[in-house]
């Protein structure tokens, strides 16, 4: 059975003679980034602002873009349609008004009026500010939770440098993440959030696979130079990241375009989380490891005990 490559079999691409620029490249981006942040900040959707939540129940299978074009023509701002469960169930999130809670009992009344009395209401709700800050809080929480239980898992999978090293790299896709939100205005919401958590686990997923190719290398050439050594790892692994990237990309290209509104914010970030962490697996990951002073003595230990004890247990 053959096998399919990208990559011819022997490549040998010096990837770390780019590591200084690709170093420099990355610290502008994300400290560009980290200052778009601060100045024009994140144009935060309604799970984060606040608003209105109404449930509600068609006769008949919901026509989600007519109901869209219905309320979009209301002028009451942003407005979010949602089928869950049956086919017959809308979640429709409205923006905040301005005004207090009048205004916001003024927009449900408009709301129903413009969707009409066949329509079942179940459920009508305002999400405060409040709510809003709290699930600000709550996501930044579940990044930093995530974040430091890879750091963990790294940290005993191999060895400290490698679970700092892939540690700096994710943060550097989160950076860049909201860098670009921030940067085109495009909404950031719940979803952006889990776009966000899941772009931490692909991109921790390939750093994993090159750095285990590292490991196995150190171990295998004893006296090879680093740049050589990590050149050689990044090189035999570049294949499986670059199928991986693409077919992960042609699926969210599909959801991008023809996915609809709800879940465009979602597949962007996860498009640019692809690109983005690929390119820091590569250009990031691997070369901070240069710099954290990786020594070749324990894992050469190591590889030592387990050959032993691999010995011991077939005595």
């Amino acid at each position: 059975m053959r096998l399919i490559s990208l990559v011819p079999v022997g490549t040998r691409i010096d990837f770390m003679q780019f590591r200084r620029f690709a170093g420099v490249v990355s610290l502008v981006l994300c400290v560009a980034s980290v200052g778009l942040f601060l100045a024009k900040g994140l144009n935060y959707g309604i799970d984060f602002r606040g608003g209105i939540l109404l449930e509600v129940r068609t006769p008949g299978p919901a026509d989600l873009s007519e109901l869209r074009r219905t309320l979009g023509g209301l002028d009451l701002g942003e407005v979010q349609l949602q089928e869950f469960g049956r086919d017959t169930d809308v979640l429709i999130r409205i923006e905040r008004q301005a005004g207090g809670e009048k205004a916001q009992l003024e927009a449900v009344e408009i709301a129903k009026k413009a969707l009409g009395t066949e329509v079942d209401y179940r459920r009508t709700e305002f999400v405060g500010p409040k709510v809003g800050a709290e699930l600000i809080e709550a996501g930044i929480t579940a990044v930093l939770v995530a974040l430091a239980a890879m750091l963990v898992y790294i940290w005993f999978r191999f060895e400290w440098q490698f679970g700092i090293g892939a540690v700096i790299a994710l943060l550097h896709d989160v950076f860049l993440t909201i860098g670009i939100f921030s940067l085109i205005g495009l909404e950031f919401n719940l979803s952006t959030v889990a776009a966000i958590l899941t772009i931490a686990g692909y991109s921790i997923n390939d750093t994993v696979v090159i750095y285990d190719r590292v490991r196995e290398n150190l171990r295998k050439y004893k006296q090879m130079p680093q740049d050589e050594l990590f050149n050689l790892s990044i090189n035999g692994t570049l294949s499986r990241t670059l199928l991986t990237s693409i077919t992960t990309l042609i699926a969210l290209g599909v959801l991008f375009l023809f996915g609809g509104e709800v879940i465009k914010g979602f597949s962007f970030a996860m498009i640019w989380g692809v690109l983005v962490g690929t390119y820091s697996s590569i250009f990031v990951a691997v070369p901070l490891l240069v710099y954290m002073n990786l020594r070749r003595t324990g894992l050469i230990v190591g590889e030592i005990d387990d050959d032993a004890a691999g010995e011991g247990s077939a005595r």
